[in-house]
């Protein structure tokens, strides 16, 4: 009898995959409960991040950090600030530059995700050691330098 674990089957991007939907169908649903059930994709990356130690964001910040065209990071940013969890203002030291902040409604939203983001935490410390956490940790931070490695190659390397 085949006693390898089931994760060991399975490919690392469909498990980053999956544990990556655990967080975020938490969070949808808290949010969701809250009244806060209109925030549109992308729009939880920039709601936890402005959250998290940020006075504010740049629109060519948020263009890098999420991958997307410009166009597209203005109409998300567009559609929080329409539905009153983001403020835009001009840079005070660079008035071509657009600095996106949260709202008090921004903030309760990030609250409220981030509680469920520490449920599942919590969840997660209850099932594995501290050192499997600290593992994990390592080796996603290993895959980022990895793909920030390899994006700063793809933009140096000869055409």
């Amino acid at each position: 009898m085949d006693e390898t674990p089931w994760y060991d089957q399975i490919v690392m991007p469909a498990l980053l995959r999956h544990a990556r939907a655990t967080y975020g169908q938490a969070m949808r649903r808290a949010l969701a409960e809250a009244g806060y059930d209109d925030i549109p994709a992308n729009g939880l990356y920039i709601i936890g991040g402005l959250a998290i130690d940020r006075e504010g964001i740049t629109i060519g910040q948020l263009v890098r950090e999420l991958r997307v065209t410009k166009q597209a990071a203005g109409q998300l940013v567009d559609t929080l600030v329409l539905r009153g969890y983001l403020d835009r203002t001009i840079d005070a030291e660079d008035r071509r530059k657009l600095i996106v902040t949260l709202t008090p409604r921004g903030q309760a939203a990030a609250e409220t995700q981030g509680a469920a983001r520490d449920r599942i935490d919590a969840e997660l410390a209850n099932r594995v050691s501290p050192d499997d956490i600290a593992a994990t940790r390592r080796t996603l931070a290993a895959l980022i330098e990895i793909g920030q490695r390899n994006r700063e190659d793809a933009q140096t390397s000869p055409d």
